[in-house]
């Protein structure tokens, strides 16, 4: 970019504090939450509409400028890294909440409304909106790009299931709508789902049109200590298959907990076992949740469950799920660096893939510590640098990413379930997807995109 660039930038925008250059581009927009991939804009635009992001873009198509949009930039995959510098579109100051249609049961909001203030303002109406991802200071559109799934994906699904419609801003400029309020849709290609998980290379969304659900009126956790990790992991098919659906079934490691101990100055409620599974269910009723989790707690106790530990006030979730919440900064505070995999695999594979996971660190000599959504196969592998070189954490950190991304192929898994692919998981994608399918999304980003301006270099291209 140049100075001619900058101008004409500035005249679309019209508040100059709003256009951020030079020395005055902070550091954390040269990268995501995870900091392996850095790359600086050349400018920052810090939008406001979708007119404002239209104009732009179609000044960037017409000079081939290539545009990095941005949410909060909470992401672990280099996602929202201008990788080819230029333009930086950052969504934050369009967190507005649109609409309310209570009788279509819906939320219109934009996408810089943060998950946590979404989910507050929904709950004050009594309504819900299930999608519950680990970071709560994700936004809405970083949510939608990244197909965002969290806890609660078990029972409900993940952000796909919740997206009706979307108002999008093309690489050539052109403002356009995809879905609706309706609840079914069958007229022509499902262009609004293409969008959701797209990582921002086909589009910029602009407005989304959200799902809710009537609020659930009570909601217990158990917290279930096992001698175990192996133990624990494998009573998990067993909780799929009693019909019992959890809202959430998560695992941790003792190991993990108190990294959050430390991290939050808290004792967890208990942390005397090796391994824990942690169970949520709602519903509207006390007696409807203890049906449900009765017959699961048996389940464990039959498994070699040490106790179950019943969470059933305010106070006790709270000092759970907040514990919960902070394995990854925990986890990151207790190393120098570290990388991360977000591997998928069918959950009636859950606890072989836990537990090699557990047994790579022996066959890598690396420390590797894991957690994740038990009940939906999504695993999390935080694999730590500590004090090791650099040269001798690249040989090591990628020994145990192509174990673990082999291992999951072998299961029949995917490189991602929930943190999308960005730059840093390029090349894992390329070797674990047929060359087919490869191909056919290549075609769909030069349909969208045929002068790869948008997000270059993430996903695939």
């Amino acid at each position: 970019m140049n100075q001619i660039d900058l101008i004409y930038i500035q005249s679309i925008i019209g508040d100059k504090e709003r256009v951020l250059y030079g020395e005055n581009i902070n550091e954390e927009y040269s990268h995501d939450e995870l900091s392996g991939t850095e790359s600086y804009p050349d400018v920052v635009v810090r939008v406001t509409s979708a007119e404002e992001i239209s104009a732009i873009m179609k000044y960037a198509y017409d000079n081939n400028i290539p545009v990095t949009p941005r949410g909060a930039g909470t992401g672990l995959v280099g996602s929202s890294v201008a990788m080819e510098h230029g333009i930086m579109l950052e969504t934050g100051l369009m967190n507005h909440v649109l609409e309310l249609d209570e009788d279509n049961l819906t939320i219109t909001v934009e996408p810089g409304v943060l998950l946590m203030d979404l989910a507050a303002y929904v709950e004050e109406r009594d309504l819900f909106y299930p999608p519950d991802p680990g970071e709560k200071s994700a936004t809405i559109g970083g949510n939608i790009s990244t197909n965002a799934g969290g806890m609660r994906a078990v029972k409900y699904g993940v952000t796909r299931d919740y997206v009706r419609g979307l108002e999008v801003v093309l690489p050539n400029g052109t403002i356009t709508t995809f879905g609706g309020k309706v609840v079914k849709n069958s007229t022509g290609y499902a262009l609004k789902d293409l969008m959701v998980g797209s990582e921002g290379t086909l589009g910029i969304i602009t407005k989304a049109v959200l799902k809710l659900l009537p609020l659930p009126q009570k909601a217990i956790s158990l917290l279930i200590p096992f001698p175990s990790l192996e133990q624990a992991i494998r009573t998990v098919p067993l909780i799929i298959k009693s019909k019992s659906i959890p809202t959430a079934i998560e695992f941790m490691q003792r190991e993990v907990i108190m990294d959050a101990e430390k991290y939050l100055g808290k004792k967890f409620p208990d942390n005397s076992a090796d391994a824990y599974l942690l169970l949520k269910f709602d519903g509207n009723s006390v007696e409807e949740i203890e049906k449900s989790y009765e017959r699961v707690a048996g389940i464990c106790l039959e498994q070699g469950a040490i106790d179950i530990l019943i969470s059933d006030t305010e106070e006790r979730e709270e000092s759970i799920w907040k514990a919960r919440g902070a394995f990854l900064e925990a986890i990151k505070g207790s190393t120098t660096y570290m990388d991360e995999v977000d591997v998928v695999v069918p959950r009636s594979s859950v606890n072989e893939m836990v537990e090699y996971i557990h047994n790579l660190h022996e066959k890598v000599d690396i420390r590797i510590k894991s957690f994740g959504h038990a009940g939906d196969g999504n695993l999390h592998a935080y694999i730590l640098k500590d004090d090791l070189s650099n040269e001798e954490w690249e040989l090591k950190m990628k020994a145990a990413m192509d174990n673990i991304y082999e291992k999951a192929r072998e299961l029949n898994g995917q490189v991602s379930g929930e943190h999308g692919i960005g730059y840093a998981k390029k090349s894992y994608l390329l070797e674990s997807m047929d060359p087919v399918v490869v191909e056919l999304m290549k075609g769909i980003k030069e349909a969208f995109d045929p002068k790869n301006i948008l997000n270059p270099h993430k996903v695939f291209k």
